[in-house]
């Protein structure tokens, strides 16, 4: 139970620095533009899904990874897998639409709801961050 526990700590930390990352250097980034405002936001938006897919995939292999390993537990249902069947059972559970088609079983459980909870948090983050953005730049149209 030690290793699953340190396991999925060491993702969720993987992923929030990886987020951290890339809001940073989008907000080192921002002020340098010689763009106009909206441009800047678009920017910010594709940087952040950029962000939220890097960080999808990361969980994606750790199930890909685990469900092909003994002792994790496995991926169930309407699951062929394969990899990509991870990244669409990633996407769903990181964004907490969670369809409900791929159920995991085993101690695949417990990463599959600290992803939840993590991509909650790193969406709800994105969305702050792309506030603050607009309105310090907003008399800038």
């Amino acid at each position: 139970m030690l290793v699953v526990v340190l396991v999925n700590m060491l993702l969720i930390g993987l992923t929030v620095i990886i987020h951290y990352e890339f809001l940073h250097r989008l907000t080192l980034l921002m002020p340098l533009l010689k763009i106009r405002h909206r441009f800047r936001i678009v920017l910010g938006v594709f940087a952040a899904l950029s962000a939220h897919a890097v960080e999808v995939w990361i969980f994606a292999l750790s199930y890909y990874y685990m469900h092909k390993t003994d002792g994790w537990g496995e991926l169930r249902g309407n699951f062929e897998g394969t990899l990509l069947d991870c990244v669409y059972f990633s996407f769903t559970t990181y964004t907490t639409l969670g369809t409900g088609d791929i159920e995991p079983i085993g101690n695949l459980r417990y990463l599959t709801g600290l992803e939840s909870l993590t991509g909650l948090v790193l969406i709800t983050w994105t969305a702050s961050f792309l506030y603050l953005q607009m309105t310090r730049y907003w008399d800038e149209s």
